[in-house]
């Protein structure tokens, strides 16, 4: 039998994850994506791999846990598919896990409660929309594009709500998501 450097294990709070079987160097691709099939809309096993497409990942890449403090990020492949690449050496024996926000821009279909256990958790699990920019960019080089893509429009389209309110008069202010509301 090959050994991929990764088998599936349960787990404590999480039911079923993802362990290294091997040691992995940081930037070393530890699990190799691939699509199993396109989806109609975002859920919470959809990977979301464009600013409108999701897809469902075959072999065991769905069940690699969410971690508020992950030891991988994804890169894109050449098939569109997400690769998990080390972000930090990892030993064997330790859980593969990655930020859910690294390739969904929104989610809004688990718990209110994480169970990462992470040290800096974050309480819940997010997209990138409701990253803070400190953690944006600690994760900028392992991270969808497409994300990076989708914050760019999104803050064009932000200044030039607040031009159009400057020049017709009216000031905004910017709400959690990075839209804007006016103010009387």
């Amino acid at each position: 039998m090959m050994d991929d450097g990764f088998e599936l294990r349960g787990t404590h709070e999480k039911g079923e994850g993802v362990f290294a079987t091997r040691p992995f160097r940081i930037d070393e691709t530890v699990m190799i994506g691939v699509i199993d099939r396109e989806l109609d809309r975002n859920h919470s096993h959809a990977s979301q791999v464009g600013a409108e497409r999701f897809v469902s990942h075959g072999g065991v890449v769905p069940k690699v846990n969410h971690s508020c403090e992950p030891n991988c990020g994804i890169r894109i492949n050449s098939s569109g598919a997400h690769d998990f690449v080390a972000r930090a050496s990892i030993a064997a024996g330790e859980e593969i896990t990655f930020d859910y926000a690294m390739r969904n821009y929104s989610i809004d279909h688990f718990a209110a409660r994480c169970r990462c256990g992470a040290r800096h958790c974050r309480g819940r699990i997010t997209g990138w929309r409701d990253l803070p920019a400190r953690r944006k960019a600690d994760y900028h080089d392992f991270v969808a594009p497409y994300l990076i893509e989708i914050d760019r429009r999104a803050r064009t389209a932000l200044a030039a709500r607040r031009d159009e309110s400057s020049r017709s008069g009216r000031s905004t202010k910017t709400d959690m998501t990075g839209g804007a509301s006016e103010l009387p």
